[in-house]
C-alpha cells in the first residue's frame, strides 16, 4: 500500500513507465490508475490529465536541481553556470529517458498538448536561469527563457540518443548550443528603442 504522501510520485513513475513501454498517445488515465494501484477518483484528485502528470514530473526535476544547486563560484561565467545547471538536469532525467522520448514524440502529434507542455518548459527554464544566478524577470528575462528553451530542446534531441556513459555527445551539443545562443544575445540591442537622428544632427562629412 502506497502512503498517501507518496502517491503523486508513484503515479508519475507509473505514467513514465507506461510511456516507455507503449505509445504515450494510446495510454489512458485508467491505464495509469491501474498501473499505480489507485482508483480513477484518486488519480483525478491529484492529476486531471496526462499533461498535468508530465508537468508535475518536470516540476519535481526543477525542485531536485534547485535543492542540489551548489554554491556559485565567482570565477564561473554565466555560460559555465548554465552548462552545469542543464547538465545536472539531464542527469536527473536519465532514469526516465525512454519515457521522455515517447512523450516528446507524442507531443509532436498533439499540438495542444505540446503547447501546454511548452509553457511549463518556459517556466522551468526561468528557474534554471535563476539557479545559474541569471535574472529571469521582465522582457529580458522572458527573452532569455525562450532562448534557453531553444538550447534545451536542441540538446534534448542529442541526449535522447546519447548512450555514452559520460554523456559526452550531450555535453558537446550543449556547449555548442550555448555558444550559439551567447553569440546571438551579444548581437541583440540591450537598450531601449534608438531615436532616429535628425539629418541636421549628423556630423558633417570629413573631407578627404
Amino acid at each position: 500500500m502506497v502512503r498517501k504522501a507518496d502517491r503523486p510520485r508513484h503515479i508519475i513513475d507509473a505514467a513514465l513507465t507506461l510511456a516507455a513501454d507503449d505509445r504515450w498517445s494510446s495510454t489512458g488515465m485508467r491505464d495509469i490508475a491501474d498501473t499505480a494501484g489507485v482508483s480513477l477518483a484518486e488519480l483525478h484528485d491529484l492529476f486531471t490529465s496526462k499533461t498535468a502528470i508530465v508537468r508535475a514530473w518536470s516540476d519535481a526535476i526543477d525542485t531536485e536541481i534547485l535543492t542540489a544547486t551548489p554554491a556559485l563560484d565567482p570565477e564561473d561565467s554565466p555560460r559555465d553556470r548554465l552548462f552545469d545547471v542543464l547538465m545536472r538536469r539531464f542527469d536527473a532525467m536519465k532514469d526516465n529517458r525512454d519515457g521522455v522520448a515517447a512523450i516528446a514524440e507524442a507531443s509532436l502529434r498533439d499540438p495542444l498538448a505540446g503547447l501546454c507542455l511548452s509553457s511549463g518548459m518556459l517556466q522551468s527554464m526561468r528557474w534554471m536561469l535563476e539557479a545559474a544566478n541569471i535574472k529571469a524577470t521582465g522582457p529580458k528575462g522572458r527573452m532569455l527563457a525562450r532562448g534557453l528553451a531553444a538550447v534545451w530542446l536542441a540538446t534534448l534531441r542529442v541526449w535522447l540518443n546519447d548512450d555514452s556513459e559520460d554523456m559526452a555527445r550531450t555535453m558537446a551539443a550543449l556547449d555548442r548550443n550555448l555558444s550559439r545562443a551567447e553569440r546571438l544575445v551579444k548581437l541583440l540591442p540591450t537598450g531601449g528603442r534608438r531615436r532616429r537622428k535628425n539629418p541636421e544632427e549628423e556630423p558633417a562629412a570629413v573631407p578627404a
